[in-house]
């Protein structure tokens, strides 16, 4: 029997920066979706999988180990629509996928942190194997805190082109730790922020935690198009913007009845080129769906 999970990908992150020495981040996930299918086989100990999914494979092996099923075999087939090397979440959402229908496959379960520990060993995580938002540390595999479901928020991805290596990016920490520690004050204060919208399901309150913690995050990962991009959303209506704080894309954060799509569009390529790419999307909750 072949077990098939849905798993979403992310906008980058609402928030993220390091406050009181944890690394933190709001997860951003979005309906863009990676679906992950995994079959038992009889072949002894095999795992089949794409070549170029390798941290799949990984997390794979490392279910069956932590089940005791070391010398089950396994055929995994992915099919997703996250754009890779842009910062949202394609990796993770493979992995995650792969550790949940794995332990389905077997009759078996894992628990969100069972998953994030997998996912910590291999690569930097987000946090979306946690249902709904959550505080996380993408570094040490830890929930901070659950946050609650997400409020009606409409999202535009902006693509403004290239990829960002995660390993490679978090192999510079010590340069990012010390911007993280000068700029404490702020991302304390989109935290905040962002808690208190998605508490008061207050989109506005979102919109300006958001956009203080891209705008911290320019001298560890500059966008040359975010202060454009801030300044045409909020002229048309939008409640405020996110980025990807180590992957390339920004996100336009749109209360769920905005009319202007289209034309937001237009402005941001007659200002920021024409090779800049769109994806329509909403937030939602971390989890399976």
């Amino acid at each position: 029997m072949k077990i098939k999970v849905r798993i979403p990908g992310t906008c980058g992150e609402l928030v993220q920066g390091r406050i009181k020495g944890k690394n933190s981040h709001i997860t951003c996930p979005v309906e863009i979706l990676s679906s992950v299918s995994v079959q038992l086989t009889g072949f002894y100990g095999q795992i089949e999988c794409r070549p170029d999914k390798v941290k799949t494979r990984q997390a794979v092996r490392r279910t069956l180990e932590l089940l005791g099923h070391t010398s089950t075999g396994v055929k995994v087939s992915i099919s997703s629509q996250i754009p890779v090397g842009k910062g949202m979440a394609s990796s993770t959402a493979d992995i995650v996928g792969g550790c949940l229908a794995t332990a389905k496959a077997l009759g078996e379960s894992v628990t969100p942190r069972m998953i994030a520990d997998i996912a910590i060993s291999i690569e930097p995580t987000d946090g979306i194997m946690y249902e709904g938002i959550v505080c996380f540390d993408h570094l040490g595999g830890e929930i901070i805190r659950s946050l609650g479901d997400p409020p009606p928020i409409d999202i535009l991805v902006v693509d403004p082109g290239g990829n960002i290596d995660t390993l490679r990016f978090n192999s510079k920490r010590e340069v990012s730790a010390a911007i993280h520690r000068k700029n404490e004050d702020f991302i304390l204060e989109a935290l905040n922020l962002v808690e208190e919208g998605i508490k008061k399901r207050d989109i506005q309150l979102v919109g300006k935690g958001a956009t203080l913690s891209a705008l911290s995050n320019q001298e560890i990962l500059y966008k040359r198009e975010l202060a454009d991009i801030i300044s045409i959303s909020a002229s048309l209506g939008g409640i405020g913007v996110n980025v990807a704080h180590s992957g390339t894309v920004i996100g336009i954060l749109l209360p769920p009845d905005f009319s202007e799509i289209q034309l937001l569009k237009k402005r941001i390529k007659e200002r920021c080129g024409n090779h800049m790419l769109f994806y329509q999307t909403r937030l939602i909750g971390g989890g399976k769906y």
